[in-house]
């Protein structure tokens, strides 16, 4: 049993952890908001812009000149998996899950017979993937020094993607992320960048959708611009998604490691009592023992 003093420094030690663990959950509550509030203006500029792709796509759907973003090499050999994740850890199952979803699709593809390729946002998801994918990572980013998300964050890694594929190093790129829903709740999620992918729009729930636009230039010319900008726009939307979700599930797996620190207290505490009531009453037992002796 332990010693009243080992219980002692265990109580003091869990306590010690409890702050630190309150703390970073309101730290993360700190920054859940404004990342959240970013997440969320971010989705109707994203949204349009898929929807003014699928209203461009429309007419030049079965072009030979249709610009190979979106339509694609033709061909579909070559994989590129961008596998976005954290930093850092501390934040539940928020990484792995993202990793997860990765490694069973790069499972898939290799048991088809594909090349993969991967890139790594975030030290985190590239730990991970090293150990089983280390031959396959062909780029790597992460957040040092980013205090702040910006789309200027964003450039070099679209530009990166846009010119791996005019060399023909890949023929389909696909981003793995967590969606941002709630603070408990966060969606992983696999979206295509290329070829892009084009929704399919009802005129009921876009009336614009079904009106024509005489467009100058002409169509291809305007997707040649606005594809590599979508692929840039889908990319920072994903980040700023996944920085909500990393805040919301660090903020729940620290309330939650708060509580059993709580209880672990409680318990310890319980304990601690006993022990010492053990010793007291010992103690008593010896002193009148000896006494009746005499």
């Amino acid at each position: 049993m332990p010693s009243l003093k080992d219980l002692r420094n265990r109580i003091a030690s869990v306590k010690s952890t409890q702050k630190i663990t309150q703390a970073m959950k309101m730290v993360a509550a700190s920054k859940l908001r404004r990342a959240q509030e970013q997440a969320e203006a971010s989705r109707p500029y994203a949204e349009r812009m898929e929807r003014m792709i699928a209203t461009l796509a429309d007419s030049i759907a079965d072009s030979p000149n249709a610009p190979p973003m979106l339509s694609g090499t033709g061909k579909d050999e070559v994989h590129l998996v961008v596998v976005a994740t954290a930093d850092r850890g501390l934040c539940g199952g928020f990484n792995s899950s993202i990793v997860r979803g990765a490694r069973r699709h790069i499972h898939d593809l290799l048991s088809s017979g594909k090349t993969v390729k991967i890139m790594c946002i975030g030290r985190k998801g590239r730990d991970q993937l090293r150990r089983e994918f280390g031959d396959y990572i062909v780029h790597e980013v992460d957040f040092d020094g980013v205090r702040r998300l910006t789309f200027g964050f964003v450039a070099p890694v679209s530009k990166k993607i846009t010119d791996m594929f005019e060399a023909g190093e890949f023929d389909v790129c696909s981003v793995f992320f967590n969606r941002y829903k709630s603070v408990i709740t966060q969606v992983m999620t696999h979206q295509r960048l290329i070829p892009a992918e084009v929704p399919v729009i009802d005129p009921a729930d876009d009336p614009v959708a079904s009106i024509y636009f005489e467009l100058e230039p002409g169509e291809q010319e305007i997707l040649e611009h606005l594809l590599p900008r979508n692929l840039a726009v889908q990319i920072y939307r994903a980040l700023l998604e996944n920085a909500a979700s990393e805040q919301g599930a660090r903020m729940s797996a620290m309330d939650s490691a708060t509580r059993n620190a709580g209880d672990m207290i409680n318990r310890l505490t319980l304990n601690y009592n006993r022990a010492r009531q053990a010793m007291i009453t010992s103690e008593l037992i010896e002193i009148i023992s000896g006494a009746e002796a005499l």
